[in-house]
Formats: C-alpha cells, structure tokens, sequence
C-alpha cells in the first residue's frame, strides 16, 4: 500500500449563542474543524481532524509514495515539521485510521485493547454564577454523569471557590469534581497575570477541602518544579501537560515528579504514536494518563481511543457544558454525535480505524478557505 495523496479542508459554524470559554476574554462565536483525509492505492482513505494543520502545505512529498504503515518514519516527520511551522498530529491520526481499516480493527485494539468504553467526566467550559453551575451539575446527574470538571479564571479566586462550593452542596457525593485553574497557558491577546505558587497552594488547599479529585494547570506548563513543589505541599492530585508541546516536557516532568495525572493531547502534540510512549512513561511511574480532549468530536474521538487502549485512569474527558457547549457544535463535522450512556460510560465505536463517518451535507454547507478554529 501507498499514499497517493493528502487532502487538507476547513470548515466554520457560527455559534449564536456565542461560547463563552473561561480560558479566553473573547466570546466565540464561530468554530472551525479541518479535515485531513489522506489516499492510498489501495482505495483506503484515512480521515482525522483536531487542529488547524497550519504549516503542512508543500509537505506533501515527503508521504507521497510511501507506506502508511511506516508510522515512526512518518511521526518523525511530522514532529520536524511542528518544530519548523506548526502542529500537524492529525495527519498521525489519519495514517493510524488507514491502518485500522486496512486491518479491520478499531485503533483502541491496535493500540492495546485494555478495555472499549472509559467512565466519563462532563468538561464544563464557562464560568457561571454558583447557583446556576449548581443547577447544571444536578441535571449532568441526570443525564447519567459520574464526575465534572468546573473551569476557573475569576480575577479572584475565591469566586471561583464558592462555584465549588455550591456545587458540592448541591450534588454531594454523586459527582467527583475536578477543578482547571487555566493558569497553564494563554491564548495570545490575553496579558493577564498567572497565579504564582503561594496562590496555588492556598487554592489547593481550599479544594482538598472540599474533596476536589484533582486541581488542573495551576501554574504555568513551562514551571515544571513549582508544579514538583506544589505537588509536595497538598494532597490533592495535580493535573497538566495539555498543551505542552514536545514528548521530552513529559520526561521532564516525569523526572522531577511534577504531575500526578498527564494530559497530552494526542491531536495537538505527538499524534498516537508519540502520546501512547508518554502514557505508558508515565503510567510506568505511577501517575494516570487521561487526554485532554478539547479540539472537536474527531480529536476528542482519537484521544478516548488511545485511553481506551492503555489508561489505567479512571475518567476520561467529555467536553459538554450545554446549551452552548453541545455535542452537535463539537461535533458538527461527524455524522453520528458522540454520547455518554446513562450509566455515565462513553464507548469508543467498534469500527475498522478511529470509527467515524464525515457528515457530507454539513460539509458542504461550511466549507471555508480561512483556517482559524475561533
């Protein structure tokens, strides 16, 4: 088998209501996905999406004429292209779904097979008043939730305890409750302050309180030691690595002790063939490995297949905070939407490959040619 061609489209959808992310001061009222599909000889096409693919234009050659199936050959490829231009892991994800499909076999198997459904956290992405975060939490209860993730970003902290709070007083012990401080980067226009380590010990300790299961990128991704030295100081487990770029941030943080649970996204840094070695590096000291998964339902698809195939992790990342954070927006590129069950599981399909199908109509009602997600 050989690649004949790479594909790479854009697509938008307007968002009215806008989303309203607490990682970022501008409200968003539009949302792109790209689509790579990449050809073979053989007829087998591998399609994955995730990030922009800024920067692979003119890369081409460097897979055309080659098998698919030489994926360390082809990751190291793409890991010098991301060093020179930009993140390009979904063409990873790509070439892994020609070689379920050529094999017949969902990627998960491929990959390890530990198990074919994770137990879901709910992944709210707006900050809300107490009691209305409250009330949504009630209903992610109902819907069949085990545990949810509530985002801070209040110029003080304590606003953002009392969310907690609230939260906790209103579910008890029905959901496990996670908590992300969004201190580990910036999106580029925001010049706020970041919290330094005194703070987020003090907030640590507030959520250790109040049984929080882990505090998410409480200081920046780069300080690996304050998270070493954090991680010390509280009991709470410390999570991270979402947007870390490079698989060596991992054994670095490894090798100073800097995380207790390691988020790298398979399709924003290494693809599956670099983030499942992170996983097992980690795993193997001791720590969980459970994705980030906020890109779009494909990306997010990709990553429940890697923790389905090796997490010993409990949880697995669902992005969900309707009404404005919905499977349809996220996953508005797919024919069939990825839900959680009522019992709180979300199973990773038991297609050849990553297991999706591209919904063609909304494709051709949002094709663009810009390539900006937001």
């Amino acid at each position: 088998m050989k690649i004949t061609s790479i594909d790479i489209k854009h697509y938008r959808i307007p968002l009215d209501p806008p989303f309203r992310a607490s990682w970022d001061p501008k409200p968003r009222t539009q949302f792109g996905s790209t689509v790579v599909s990449v050809h073979t000889d053989e007829g087998i096409t591998g399609i994955a999406s995730g990030d922009l693919m800024v920067g692979f234009a003119g890369h081409e050659n460097l897979f055309i004429g080659q098998d698919p199936f030489e994926i360390e050959r082809h990751s190291q490829i793409i890991d010098n292209i991301d060093l020179h231009y930009g993140r390009c892991w979904p063409l990873d994800l790509a070439l892994w779904d020609i070689m379920g499909k050529a094999t017949g076999q969902p990627i998960y198997k491929l990959l390890g097979g530990r198990q074919n459904k994770m137990l879901a956290y709910a992944s709210t992405g707006e900050m809300l008043a107490p009691e209305v975060r409250a009330d949504r939490a009630v209903g992610l209860v109902e819907e069949g939730f085990k545990a949810m993730k509530i985002r801070f970003h209040n110029a003080n902290p304590k606003d953002d305890i009392k969310i907690v709070e609230a939260v906790r007083k209103a579910v008890g012990d029905k959901l496990e409750i996670m908590v992300d401080a969004n201190q580990g980067w910036k999106m580029p226009w925001d010049v706020e302050r970041t919290w330094d380590l005194k703070q987020a010990y003090q907030v640590a300790r507030e959520l250790e309180n109040l049984g929080v299961l882990w505090l998410e990128e409480p200081l920046p991704c780069h300080d690996f030691i304050g998270m070493a030295q954090l991680r010390q100081m509280v009991g709470i487990r410390i999570a991270g690595g979402e947007m870390n770029r490079n698989w060596y941030d991992f054994r670095e943080m490894i090798r100073h002790g800097s995380l207790d649970v390691y988020q790298p996204d398979v399709a924003l840094t290494g693809g599956f063939t670099q983030i499942k070695k992170v996983a097992e590096m980690a795993q193997a000291n001791g720590h969980w490995f459970t994705p980030h998964s906020w890109s779009n339902g494909v990306g997010m698809l990709a990553n429940l297949q890697l923790t389905c195939a090796v997490s010993t992790c409990p949880y697995f990342e669902v992005p969900f905070d309707p009404p404005t954070w919905t499977p349809e927006r996220r996953d508005f590129i797919q024919a069939d939407k990825l839900r959680v069950d009522k019992d709180g599981y979300i199973a990773a399909p038991d297609k050849p490959g990553l297991g999706f199908e591209l919904d063609m109509e909304m494709l051709a009602k949002y094709e663009i040619n810009s390539v900006h997600m937001w």
